[in-house]
Order: C-alpha cells, then sequence, then structure tokens
C-alpha cells in the first residue's frame, strides 16, 4: 500500500473519529432527529450541482434500503443515543460492533458462515460491552448504550445491503442514498420533537452548531466514503478494513481532549476488551509455517 493511501486510510479514521465529537456538539443546538435530517439534506447537495440525470450507480431498491439501515436508522438511533447521555468517545467504540452484526447477517442471508476467530472476537467484544453496561447509571445512559447497539445492529444491515449492491462508486451511492431519510426523519421529528422545538433550533443557530452540521454531512459522509470508496477501489477489502479500528481511538481520544471524557478503570476495562475482541475479528494474523528440516 503507498505511503500516500496509508496516510488517507488514517486521515478517514481520523475524520470519523472525531466525528462524534462533531455529533455532541450539534446535539447542544439540534433536536437529535431534525440533525438527522439537516445531515441528509447537506450531504445530499452536490446532486443539485452534479445534476440527476446520471441516477444512482445501483437499483433502486438498494437505494432505498441503504438509506433506510444505513442512514435513517443508523443515525437517529446514534444521534439519540449521544444525547441522552452515550459519551461521544464510548460510542465511537460501541458502534464498530457493526462488524460483528454485519458478520451475523451474513451467516443468515449469504450462507457466509464466521470464522472461529471472528466467533471468539465477537464473544470477546461484547463481553466488553456488558462489562460497560454495569457502569451506565439505570434510566437514560443504559438506554443510550442500548439505542447505540441498535444503530450498530443497523449498520450491519446496510452493509449486507452494500455488499449485495456492488456499487462501482460508492461516493454517488451515498449522494443518492442521502435523499432517502429525509422526509420520514422529518416527519418523525415533527411528531417527536414538536414544531415548537424544530423551529427554535432553526431560528437560534449558533456557529459550533452549524460548524458540526457541515462537518458531519461534508467531512465524515462525503469526503470520508469518497476516500475509503477510493482506496476499496484499489487495494482489497482485507488491506482497507483494518484501518477501521483507528476510528475508536480517534473518537475516544479526541472526545477525552475536547469533551473532558473521562474513563473509570471498569470502563477501561470493558473499552480494552471491545477494541480487542474487534482487532481479532478483523485483523488477519501471518500463518505460521513449520520451519525447514535441516540435513
Amino acid at each position: 500500500m503507498r505511503t500516500s493511501h496509508i496516510g488517507l486510510a488514517v486521515a478517514v479514521a481520523a475524520v470519523w473519529g472525531f466525528n462524534f465529537v462533531a455529533i455532541k456538539v450539534g446535539l447542544k443546538d439540534f433536536p437529535p432527529i431534525l440533525f438527522c435530517v439537516l445531515r441528509f439534506v447537506l450531504a445530499a447537495t452536490p446532486l443539485l450541482f452534479l445534476g440527476f440525470r446520471q441516477g444512482p450507480p445501483v437499483a433502486w431498491r438498494y437505494v432505498l434500503g441503504i438509506g433506510l439501515f444505513l442512514g435513517a436508522i443508523q443515525f437517529s438511533l446514534l444521534f439519540a443515543g449521544i444525547n441522552i447521555g452515550m459519551p461521544a468517545g464510548l460510542s465511537s467504540l460501541v458502534l464498530q460492533s457493526q462488524a460483528f452484526f454485519t458478520a451475523l447477517f451474513a451467516a443468515v442471508v449469504l450462507g457466509d458462515r464466521p470464522s472461529a476467530r471472528q466467533m471468539l472476537g465477537m464473544v470477546v467484544a461484547f463481553s466488553g460491552i456488558g462489562v460497560i453496561a454495569t457502569e451506565m447509571p439505570t434510566g437514560d445512559s443504559l438506554l443510550g448504550l442500548a439505542l447505540l447497539i441498535g444503530a450498530a445492529a443497523a449498520w450491519g444491515v446496510g452493509n449486507i445491503m452494500m455488499k449485495q449492491a456492488k456499487a462501482p462508486d460508492l461516493l454517488r451511492l451515498m449522494l443518492w442514498v442521502s435523499l432517502i431519510p429525509p422526509l420520514p426523519l422529518l416527519l418523525l421529528s415533527y411528531a417527536v420533537e414538536g414544531p415548537e422545538r424544530m423551529v427554535h433550533a432553526l431560528t437560534s443557530l449558533t456557529m459550533p452548531g452549524l460548524a458540526a452540521l457541515a462537518y458531519i454531512a461534508g467531512g465524515a459522509t462525503l469526503f470520508g466514503f469518497a476516500a475509503w470508496g477510493f482506496l476499496l477501489r484499489h487495494y482489497p477489502a482485507s488491506l482497507v478494513a483494518p484501518f477501521s479500528l483507528l476510528v475508536p481511538i480517534f473518537g475516544m481520544s479526541s472526545s477525552a481532549l475536547l469533551l473532558g471524557e473521562g474513563f473509570t478503570p471498569v470502563k477501561m476495562i470493558g473499552a480494552l476488551l471491545v477494541f480487542g475482541g474487534l482487532a481479532v475479528a478483523v485483523l488477519k494474523l501471518p500463518a505460521l509455517r513449520p520451519a525447514a528440516n535441516k540435513a
């Protein structure tokens, strides 16, 4: 892998990791569902300049399915979970359990049986989430953890659809996918968050809130997926995927530095178990070859 492309992969991981800090900042200005609406509206705006004549790169059923699970459900649960008390750093880690949900759903839908190593990684990682749960106070914080796990599961479903779609252009796919969530989420925001709260958020904009929105839509979505798609087109997924392990490292470190989020010893043990499980499942160790017998 070229040095510049390694740098690009690390940059994507950093952008995606810092994204959780941006979410936390933006939620001070926007209710979570409305925040999701604005995120996808802004992410889809390049289509106004690129034109709609060149349609989506995959069948519409995939655009709708990915837009629903990878877009509307995943991000509404993620934003809601962080909004009610889930720390941004831990959120960046727990959300990576999507790798295990993807493996489980692939086994059911595609017949791809997870390896013994992947199963071990799942057990270790979910035991870590269980350890983290013991330190979460009952009520909103524990519900936030449950919402993050639900977001990871929705991401897993979206990953299966992405694999089946086999999109040749990941950026163009994400632009079209971004058209799907705004309308249903807008109706949900109106019903759950109420018109008064929506109007207040839109008429009381602050620079930090606008910057967070621009970062999430432009940096994490457009740049992130464009660069990730570029790497996947040039290298095997097995070579690119391990860089996703850097996302929670950047997420947890940036949230600690910028948001002052600390870790108790129990949460640190749980985080290490989750990260260790991810590493076991994602990283491929070189096979050991027996030494040749010498005469």
